[in-house]
Order: structure tokens, then C-alpha cells, then sequence
């Protein structure tokens, strides 16, 4: 059975609740890497989503940030992301999200990212469109890059090696209006599906990270795919595009610039 969106925007809501009282309590920070953080809310609404997802579904496989892979019925396949965006909301930003994601045999079936601070539900259901807090959403139709708003992020561990997106959002950043870095990834999906910004890349993300992203994006009408071509997004390391349908293209020709003066060594 196919889960109804209800399910996923109450548990959304019940977690943005939780991450909104915990934030004025001691967060227990505890560091994963150098600048990869975990809260004690991170623990406790992923706790809550999986408890939700046993509940309700038993038997369904989920993959969790925090506690990886719980491999059941693999038809049937869960994406959580408790908070995206920690390190916002650890320092009190309003950027960060709760990530809820349904898959059936590898295809995102049902998705929402939720902003507790501006209680703003983000949601999709295959084939049948996006809404945000209720109302049909839809990507910009900006086509030109020169006025085109663009997200972007940076992994730490990346940053002095052959990966580094520097020099993608160098390139980009000369060619488009503006670039910017908010710090979750999947508010950064749902930004594009809304229209609030024309397109979106990032390196080395997650599944966990982008599987509802991708659907808001795809079911507003926008493109998601990998950097250069068709991708498994919800396996691995993640190299995402996305954006609406004029402006896919162009940024994509950007990446594919980069990549190829790096090798040719320029």
C-alpha cells in the first residue's frame, strides 16, 4: 500500500514541533567529522520517524542519516533526514528541514520537506503535482542564466581535492545573476520547485538528503538528473542538478565547462 502524503506532512509537523522545543534546551552537540554535527534533536526526531514508519509499515526497508540503513522489503523504501541543515539550526538559523521521502522499486513515490520556522510544508505525490501549505507550486519560467537565481553548496572534505566545487561555482557564479549557499540541501530542492530559484547543484550528497527534493522538483515541473546525465540519485554518492526546464541545460553546459577544462589541465 502506497502511504497517503497525510501520513508523511503529520509526521513532518510532529517532528518540526519537536526540533523547535529542542532548540531551546541543551542540543548535546557531538561532532561526526570536522564540521559534520549531530544534536540531540537529529537522534530524537529520526527515533520518532522510524518508530512512525514500524508502526504504520512494517516490514518497509527505511535509510536513516543518523542510523543508516534498516534493510527489510527492499520494494518499499524509506528516505529520513531528521534535520538537514544541522549546522543552521545548531547555531539558530531559520534554514534547515525535515526530509521525508516514500519509494517504491526505486522510484519516489510521495515526498515532503518541511520548514519549521515558516511552517512551510513543501509536498509531492507522483503524478499528481506539488503544493506548498496546500496550493499548486511550479518552477520559475526565468530562462535566461543572466537573471537567474542559483543554490549551491560545499562539502568540507572536498574542499582541497579534484571534487571541490569551487571552481563550478566560480564559473557559474560569473554566469548567472547570483549563487547562493543556505545549507540544506533538500530546502534548497524545494526552493526550486516553488520558483524561488532557478536551479540548484551539489557534490556528494546523500540519498537521504535529495529523495523528496527530487520529486517536488520533478512533479512542479522542473528537471532533476545527475551532473552529466541520467543518475541512480538514490544510491551512493549523489552529484545532482536541478532546475526548471529552460535553465537545466545552461547550467548544465557550465558544469560540463569546468569539467572539461580540468581536463585538459587549464
Amino acid at each position: 500500500m502506497k502511504p497517503q502524503l497525510a501520513f508523511l506532512e503529520l509526521w513532518a509537523r510532529q517532528a518540526g514541533r519537536m526540533a523547535i522545543a529542542m532548540r531551546k534546551e541543551d542540543l548535546g552537540i557531538e561532532h561526526k567529522g570536522k564540521t559534520d554535527l549531530v544534536t540531540r534533536a537529529d537522534k530524537a526526531i529520526e527515533a520518532y520517524l522510524l518508530a512512525e514508519i514500524e508502526k504504520h509499515f512494517p516490514g518497509h526497508t527505511a535509510l536513516a542519516e543518523e542510523s543508516g540503513m534498516h534493510q527489510r522489503n527492499s520494494q518499499h523504501a524509506w528516505y529520513i533526514d531528521p534535520i538537514d541543515g544541522t549546522i543552521n539550526y545548531a547555531h539558530g538559523l531559520p534554514e534547515f528541514s525535515i526530509s521525508i521521502a516514500y519509494a517504491f522499486e526505486g522510484e519516489v513515490q510521495v515526498g515532503v520537506v518541511y520548514q519549521p520556522d515558516m511552517d512551510e510544508m513543501f509536498s509531492a505525490v507522483k503524478g499528481e503535482g506539488a503544493w506548498l501549505n496546500g496550493k499548486p507550486m511550479s518552477v520559475s519560467n526565468i530562462d535566461d542564466l543572466l537573471n537567474s537565481l542559483l543554490i549551491t553548496g560545499f562539502r568540507h572534505s572536498l574542499l582541497d581535492t579534484p571534487r571541490s566545487n569551487l571552481d563550478n561555482f566560480i564559473h557559474i557564479a560569473r554566469n548567472s545573476q547570483t549563487v547562493r549557499r543556505l545549507g540544506s540541501a533538500a530546502l534548497d530542492l524545494a526552493y526550486v520547485a516553488a520558483g524561488r530559484a532557478e536551479g540548484f547543484w551539489e557534490i556528494a550528497l546523500n540519498p537521504w538528503d535529495v529523495a523528496a527534493g527530487i520529486l517536488l522538483v520533478r512533479e512542479a515541473g522542473g528537471i532533476v538528473e545527475g551532473h552529466f546525465g541520467e543518475a541512480n540519485l538514490l544510491e551512493g554518492s549523489v552529484d545532482i542538478l536541478a532546475a526548471n526546464p529552460d535553465i537545466f541545460p545552461q547550467l548544465r553546459g557550465l558544469l560540463i565547462d569546468v569539467k572539461e577544462k580540468k581536463h585538459r589541465g587549464i
